[in-house]
């Protein structure tokens, strides 16, 4: 590392001139100041820094899974750079803690003068939600009609370029296809676990029948929902029930990226799936901070606005409900706990399966 040659003085560093400049309230034109303008437009400021931060660790991520390769190496660093996004994701969701100590009758007071102003024009969210794997396709319908009439020309031609490039989703379903265990020699995963799943199944259906807890209506309940779980374990397993169900939107990734997440998860303690189940692991927990924030918003929201209509022209509150409902990324990866097995029940590898699985030694 070279020494720096000009000394670095902190304000010029952090531009702190410019950055405390920043912040112009609008209702000061209008006559008096709104005071809590002030605190409104500095937390929608600090959301776009977390946002370019975010962005800066997701674009080194997709540059790792852009490649046909993928190395350990590589993904201790991904993992340690997705765990820093969730903790910022965690600020962000404080931060609406801070928003919230604005009362109704003090946003009221400058609200009307950000008009059509609104977060739908946040471009750094837009490209978030689209580099993700959050595309038009997949919004609900308010969202495909409106993603993009209140951006500039210039966004909206930015941000349609960006929907023609590989999410990460698409990258991570790319590379969890390339997961080499699922036949391995003349070791078949998939014929075993249906074998133990089946057992598992049978088991769970002479249990309901057996218990005399059960009111005849309840028992034949708990049966038609035990005969869906079963129908759902064979449409995993079979090529055109799964695809027919992923028509129907049940699952987004394909047959086969699902079975590798699912043996990843099953077989995670093994040496080779730590950091994979690990990576994961932070796809679904950036999915949920990410609904956590969307809930968290759509609460505060209603608090300051009731049922009014938002700023962009969307139903307010109830736009931001069915937001939070339905546009997530990784959802494939919290339905794979229906198909996992209890650690007991798990089929037991063979021996070139483990050695090929973990890490040996030898001097030769």
């Amino acid at each position: 590392m070279k020494k720096n040659i000009e000394p670095c003085y902190y304000g010029d560093y952090l531009q702190l001139t410019k950055f405390l400049d920043s912040q112009k309230p609008v209702s000061g034109k209008y006559g008096e100041e709104a005071h809590d303008e002030t605190l409104f437009i500095i937390v929608h400021q600090a959301y776009e820094l977390w946002f370019k931060q975010i962005l800066h660790e997701l674009s080194s991520v997709m540059a790792v899974f852009a490649k046909d390769d993928v190395k350990d190496q590589q993904l201790t660093t991904v993992v340690h750079r997705l765990k820093r996004v969730i903790k910022i994701q965690g600020l962000l969701n404080q931060q609406i803690e801070i928003m919230e100590t604005m009362t109704p009758q003090d946003f009221l007071s400058f609200r009307n003068y950000l008009v059509p102003a609104s977060g739908f024009q946040s471009i750094q969210f837009k490209v978030l939600e689209i580099s993700l794997g959050l595309k038009s396709r997949f919004r609900i319908d308010f969202d495909k009609q409106s993603f993009y009439n209140r951006l500039t020309e210039e966004h909206q031609e930015f941000l349609k370029a960006l929907e023609q490039q590989p999410s990460l989703f698409e990258r991570v379903e790319t590379w969890l296809e390339r997961m080499p265990f699922l036949e391995f020699g003349d070791f078949n995963f998939w014929k075993i676990y249906q074998e133990a799943t089946d057992q598992m199944l049978d088991q769970e259906l002479e249990i309901i029948k057996a218990n005399d807890m059960l009111s005849e209506i309840e028992q034949a309940q708990q049966i038609k929902e035990h005969k869906a779980t079963r129908a759902n374990f064979e449409a995993l397993l079979d090529k055109d029930k799964f695809e027919a169900v992923r028509q129907a939107g049940r699952f987004r990734l394909s047959q086969r990226a699902t079975l590798s997440a699912l043996f990843i998860s099953m077989y995670r303690d093994q040496p080779v799936f730590n950091l994979p189940f690990q990576f994961l692991t932070c796809l679904t927990e950036i999915d949920e901070m990410l609904t956590l924030w969307r809930y968290k918003h759509m609460m505060m929201v209603q608090r300051m606005l009731g049922s009014k209509i938002g700023t962009g022209g969307s139903s307010g509150h109830d736009y931001l409900r069915r937001t939070t409902e339905s546009n997530r990324v990784f959802q494939d990866f919290f339905n794979l706990a229906t198909f996992l097995l209890p650690t007991d029940a798990l089929p037991t590898l063979p021996e070139e399966v483990n050695k090929a699985l973990g890490y040996y030694f030898s001097q030769n």
